[in-house]
């Protein structure tokens, strides 16, 4: 029994993780609440499941917190160039649809928007875990976060799934929002950080590898 919920065990590993999840996401709920700062807490959401999550490190409010400050400027700006075009795709939807309702003969164009808005959901993805990880202008990220999604469509499927999972979960469950974003951002990260590494820099390879051993040392001391 003592093994079973002693603070090395799995299960209470797992709890902790789940803890962390629930944390990241009303950090990120919550800093998102104005909406325009959405692009900002989604950069700062990722930088802090893959430092906290993903690599084990300490210190979530810290991350995030830092995160969101650095990234504010560019990731807010990105933002609001990806919500005008969201915008525009998610109206073409709602008029598609209502087309499609009324037996319209362009009413199966609803499904090529709807894909379309999923595509732009998966690109604002990339496009905050790119300003999370790496530096660049705000044009640099939005046409970064664009080129890997076309070079990698099928690892970009492990990103977008996991999206819509997430938000048709939440749709049912609307409580279930306090875990699934951090959740769905650590299983994106694992396609997200595999299309990274493909066209990182080896000596950046190098100092991340580097890290992850310092971050192991501290984290067994």
């Amino acid at each position: 029994m003592n093994r079973l919920f002693g603070m090395d065990s799995p299960l209470m590993a797992a709890l902790m993780k789940i803890g962390d999840c629930i944390c990241l996401s009303v950090l990120w709920l919550v800093f998102s609440l104005p909406i325009i700062t959405i692009g900002a807490s989604s950069a700062a959401l990722y930088a802090a499941v893959h430092h906290c999550l993903r690599r084990g490190g300490a210190g979530i409010w810290k991350k995030f917190w830092n995160s969101f400050k650095e990234n504010f400027k560019r990731s807010t700006l990105a933002w609001l160039i990806e919500l005008l075009i969201f915008a525009v795709l998610t109206l073409d939807t709602v008029v598609f649809r209502s087309i499609r309702l009324s037996g319209g003969a362009m009413g199966n164009l609803y499904w090529a928007a709807l894909f379309l808005d999923a595509v732009a959901i998966t690109w604002m993805s990339y496009v905050a875990a790119y300003a999370a990880r790496f530096n660049g202008s705000v044009k640099e990220i939005l046409h970064y976060g664009l080129v890997l999604l076309r070079l990698h469509p099928i690892r970009a499927l492990g990103v977008m799934l996991p999206i819509l999972a997430g938000l048709a979960l939440c749709m049912l469950v609307p409580f279930m929002l306090l875990f699934v974003p951090a959740a769905v951002c650590w299983i994106c990260g694992y396609s997200l950080e595999q299309v990274f590494r493909l066209h990182m820099q080896p000596e950046d390879l190098e100092k991340e590898s580097a890290q992850d051993a310092l971050d192991q040392e501290s984290k067994t001391n």
